[in-house]
Parts: C-alpha cells; sequence; structure tokens
C-alpha cells in the first residue's frame, strides 16, 4: 500500500469522525488512537508468542485465558451495538490493567473515556482501522505522524510536533547505551523516548536474532541483552514528563506498544518549583541522556519557576529555561541534545548571552547543527538548530553543521524527496561526520561542516550561529565588456523594430 493510500484511508477516517459529531482535531486523534492501541496489542500478543515458540523467551501475556474475547481479531466482527458494549464496558476497562496495577499507564487510563456513542460509527471505524497496514514499523510511525499532522496548529504553549527523521537524527548522534536513564521533560508522544527504545533494540541484536515477518517486517529481539537487561530497559530506562494529560495517554500507549511494559511517564510541569517537591529523585542529576524539542515562546506562570532555575537565567523565555533544567536534570557527564530556535544561537539579551556562555565555559558544547526553516511547516516557519552538549565537560571546539535539506520538501506540503541525493537529504551526511568527527578538523569553514575554535566563538561574543563562521565562496561571473553587451542589444533592438514592421505590412 503506498503512503498516499495510506493518507486517503486517515482523511476517509477522521471525515468519518466528524460527520458523526466528533469534532474536535485532539479527541479525534485520541479515539482513533484507542482503536489503534485496541488492535496493535492483539498484534503485539501474536508477535510476542511467535517469538516464544522460536527462541523459548518468555514474555508477559497482555490477553489472560478468559479475556481472549477482548482481542481485535476477536470482537471486529460483532454486531455494532454488541461491539460498542463490550468496547465501553469490557476493552477500556482491560486497558487499565494492560500495564499492571499500580502503573502510569494505567493512571492515565483512569479518565479516559470512548466517546464513540453511535455504534454504526464505531463499527465503520472499527472496519478502516483493520485496513490500516500497522504490522511494518516505519508505515506505522508514518501513519501516526499523519495523523498527527491534523493539527496544524502549534499547541498553546508552543508546542511543535518533532518530525519523525529529526528525531532518528538525534538519536544516532547522541547514542544512547544500555542501561542509562533516558528522559524527555517535555514528552508530548514520546516520539524521542520510543525511537531511543528501538535504537537501542536494534543495536542489541544479533543478526541471527532478527525476525522477519512475511510483509517483510524486521523485528529485533534484543537477544544479545541479559535477562537483566532487559527488564531493565522495560521498567527503569525512559521516563518522560508532561502537563497534557491526553498526550500522556498517548505516549504511554505508545511506549508500551514499543516493549517498555511499565512507561515511567508523569503528569508534571518540570519547570515547576513542585517538581522537585514530586519527584525529588529525578528532578536533579539523575539521567544521563535527555533528548528533547521543549516548547518555545510558550506561556509561562513566571511566579511557580523553580528559584534555582532562575537564579541560573532570569528569563521568562522557556527556550532559556529548559536549557537550565536540563543541566540541573544531567548526572555529571551526562548528554543532551535539543531542539532550539535560532535566537537562543545569538539572542542578545543578557540571558541568551548568559546561557551560551554557561554552555561553553562550564560545560562541553559539542555540536551546533543549524536546520532550515522549513522543518517545522505546517506548523510553523520557525528556523531552528540542535544543541548537542555535555554537563561538566570541558569545551574546545565547536562542531558546526549546516543543514540545508532533511529529505522533504520545505514548503507546507512537505514533500518526500529523493533520499539518497546529497542536495535532497543532507542526514545521512551529518550522522557520518558525526561519527567520524576526527576528520572533521581537516575542513574548512568554506565547508558545509567543520569546527570552530572556543576562543573564536568568544572572540564573537558567544555568538553560536553558523553564519558567524562560515565563509561564503563567490564564484566569479565573466561578462562581456560593456561595449560588446550595447553592440549586442542595439542589434537586438533591429530585429525587433524589422518584425515590427513586417507585422504591420501583414495587417494592410
Amino acid at each position: 500500500m503506498s503512503f498516499k493510500e495510506i493518507e486517503n484511508q486517515i482523511d476517509r477516517l477522521w471525515q468519518e469522525f466528524w460527520q458523526g459529531g466528533i469534532t474536535n482535531p485532539l479527541t479525534v486523534i485520541e479515539q482513533i488512537s484507542f482503536l489503534i492501541f485496541a488492535r496493535l496489542l492483539d498484534i503485539n500478543e501474536s508477535r510476542d508468542q511467535r517469538k516464544f515458540n522460536k527462541s523459548g523467551k518468555p514474555f508477559k501475556p497482555r490477553f489472560s485465558d478468559d479475556e481472549q474475547h477482548l482481542r481485535w481479531s476477536e470482537f471486529q466482527g460483532h454486531e455494532p451495538g454488541k461491539m460498542l458494549a463490550l468496547m465501553r464496558d469490557e476493552i477500556f476497562p482491560h486497558f487499565k490493567k494492560v500495564g499492571g496495577e499500580g502503573s502510569t499507564f494505567s493512571e492515565y487510563f483512569e479518565d479516559a473515556i470512548l466517546m464513540i456513542q453511535k455504534p454504526a460509527l464505531l463499527a465503520r471505524a472499527v472496519s478502516m482501522v483493520d485496513q490500516l497496514p500497522l504490522t511494518d514499523d516505519d508505515t506505522k510511525g508514518n501513519l501516526y505522524e499523519y495523523l498527527l499532522s491534523k493539527l496544524t496548529t502549534a499547541g498553546i504553549n508552543g508546542q511543535f510536533r518533532t518530525p519523525r527523521h529529526i528525531i532518528e537524527m538525534m538519536v544516532e548522534i547522541t547514542g544512547p547505551r544500555v542501561e542509562e536513564k533516558i528522559g524527555d521533560p517535555a514528552c508530548g508522544t514520546a516520539g524521542f523516548l520510543v525511537e531511543a527504545m528501538k535504537y537501542l533494540m536494534r543495536e542489541n541484536t544479533s543478526p541471527t536474532g532478527i525476525l522477519t515477518e512475511g510483509d517483510g517486517t524486521k523485528i529485533y529481539t534484543g537477544d544479545l541483552l541479559t535477562e537483566q537487561q532487559t527488564h531493565t530497559l522495560k521498567t527503569d530506562t525512559f521516563f518522560g514528563f508532561d502537563f497534557d494529560s491526553t498526550m500522556l495517554r498517548i505516549s504511554s500507549m505508545n511506549l508500551l506498544l514499543h516493549g517498555v511494559d511499565n512507561p515511567q511517564v508523569h503528569y508534571q510541569d518540570t519547570m515547576s518549583q513542585r517538581f522537585e517537591e514530586a519527584f525529588p529523585g529525578l528532578s536533579q542529576n539523575c539521567f544521563d541522556l535527555i533528548l528533547a524539542n521543549p516548547p518555545f515562546k510558550g506561556s509561562l506562570d513566571f511566579d511557580d519557576v523553580a528559584p534555582d532555575l532562575l537564579k541560573e537565567v532570569r528569563t521568562k523565555k522557556t527556550e532559556l529555561l529548559f536549557i537550565a533544567l536540563f543541566l540541573r536534570l544531567l548526572k555529571p557527564g551526562g548528554r543532551c541534545a535539543v531542539i532550539v530556535p535560532d535566537g537562543v544561537l545569538f539572542g542578545s539579551s543578557n540571558a541568551h548571552k548568559e546561557i551560551r556562555k554557561t554552555l561553553l565555559d562550564e560545560h562541553q558544547l559539542e555540536a551546533v547543527i543549524s536546520m532550515p526553516s522549513g522543518v517545522f511547516k505546517p506548523y510553523a516557519g520557525v528556523s531552528t538548530a540542535v544543541l548537542y552538549f555535555t554537563k561538566d565537560g570541558k569545551t574546545k571546539d565547536v562542531w558546526f553543521y549546516d543543514m540545508q535539506a532533511d529529505g522533504l520538501s520545505l514548503d507546507d506540503k512537505r514533500t518526500k524527496l529523493d533520499q539518497s541525493k546529497h542536495e535532497d537529504n543532507n542526514i545521512p551526511d551529518i550522522i557520518r561526520r558525526w561519527k567520524e568527527r576526527k576528520s572533521e578538523y581537516e575542513r574548512k569553514s568554506t565547508d558545509q561542516s567543520f569546527y570552530v575554535p572556543k576562543e573564536e566563538i568568544i572572540e564573537n561574543d558567544y555568538d553560536l550561529s553558523i553564519n558567524r563562521y562560515k565563509e561564503i565562496v563567490y564564484k566569479e561571473e565573466n561578462y562581456d565588456p560593456p561595449k560588446v553587451i550595447l553592440k549586442e542589444l542595439m542589434e537586438m533592438e533591429k530585429e525587433i523594430q524589422r518584425e515590427l514592421f513586417e507585422l504591420d505590412g501583414m495587417l494592410g
């Protein structure tokens, strides 16, 4: 099935909800997510059973013997009225049990409500979700991204959904490791945490451990991990925070469906002074890796911001406060990759300069990847960059990369381009050059990527915009002498006059 066909299916499904009286975009996405989740529970149960049959690795069943009637494959052919009652009275309560008693997943499903009240709408929606290609991880990810793209504007707090290929790039650059604590203090749908989980499973699977489904889907079993490592990975590795309960439900589902048995996602404003009171063990010196795209230009209750953050940088700008927060949350030696608006790189306020000075003088700022302004379209046209830094390290040089293309058109349509061409997609080059970065010292400031000594950045008042350091090479063009050009223009004028006279004669 082509992606255009998938888009058309999502569009038709979306239209069904609107015609059925459910018109709030976030509600539609949440309700469709519940149906997708119900089907994926059944798909993943069957997959785990096949993996168990082949490898003997035990798994925790999602359905007991007396709950088999709650599986998608069992109920999706029922009469609409019976299906609605089953979904409302048994399947939704079952969702709360999937993560286990006392899990955050169960907590956020306590107030989950089936908003579909019309049996005919549920029957049509179930039939359409049953046709979606949910067995392929890439297709499933693209499908879900398209569903989320129906929210075509940023949230009131400046949230922008992060494109999956940008998340993948940041995960590849940071290289998560087994038994690290990985956090996202503004997790949204948990895209960063899910991609980190997929990376760790992929990197810790032997060639013989890769299972291939009939449709070509590759399943990474993590067979190089010990039983204890697998348990830690699924229960005590990934931590997310957000203060949107709908997003927390979606992120919980997302993590659970990617093998995280007990998703550690929590309802909390991580910049609030209440964060440390609620989570003393997670609020400072806790994480080995933070991956994030925090809200830009969001609304902020200044009086509620934790005082120790304001000591680091006194500002109302959320993008600066989040950087201070990440430094507090990281362990010494911990790493962070974060998306920031371009203003963070060159802003002239005292707060902007102070946060850049902190990163360079007190920690190790490792990389600045400048991204084109269309990356977040259609949500916004803001220009952004990725900052990658290590807490308590020592900055010597900073690697800069001028990303000019991310594999998609930079207009509102974001059409997929030729992924194999460097001029259409710089991301493979970014990952390759970062992993071979010792050779980057040989490159010049006229190249697309290069190192800049810390001393030069200090001389430029801690400015981190790539245009401050990149040298543009102008190609010399040779033109004819003015007299030659004038003579050619006069000859062209004579030719025009001659053709006008001929036309006049033809018209009589």
